[in-house]
């Protein structure tokens, strides 16, 4: 799973919008801010040719994360799973004593956002969770501490 870059089919589309933006209008105005502060003349004091410089740095750095990640990515959405075990692209219920349940999707680590209700199934969490089934009681190592759940469903 090292190389593979698990997404969701809605959060490769934001990807894909953010790597189109970077590919064109944010490369636009940076090179028009480049061709500006060239023409105010002698380069070596010139603040904003010094920040369009970093700003061209960390936009063509981003491009080529983004066409790395997205060469090898896989939807998973589409994926096979098996019914009631835990895997990536799964809704998973679960519960620890004495609190209400919880809801989380298992999602690659580009995509996790848990106050979205997506875990990453490389955090502590999602890895405990990782190929456990319906009705498993699973211990994870948090940052807070150890937390053990039950998991109720599985979609």
């Amino acid at each position: 799973m090292s190389d593979t870059t698990y997404l969701t089919a809605e959060g490769a589309a934001k990807l894909q919008e953010e790597l189109a933006n970077l590919k064109g209008p944010r490369r636009e105005e940076i090179a028009k801010r480049l061709r500006f502060a060239i023409e105010q003349g002698d380069l070596s004091e010139n603040a904003d040719y010094s920040a369009a410089k970093e700003d061209q740095s960390f936009v063509e750095g981003r491009i080529l994360e983004l066409e790395t990640l997205l060469a090898n990515v896989k939807i998973i959405d589409n994926m096979q799973r098996e019914q009631g075990v835990v895997n990536i692209g799964s809704t998973v219920t679960i519960q620890e004593e004495n609190f209400e349940p919880e809801e989380y999707m298992i999602v690659g680590s580009q995509e996790a956002d848990p106050f979205e209700g997506k875990i990453s199934y490389q955090s502590p969490i999602g890895s405990a969770l990782y190929l456990k089934r319906i009705g498993d009681v699973v211990t994870a190592e948090t940052p807070n501490g150890r937390i053990k759940f039950k998991i109720i469903e599985v979609k």
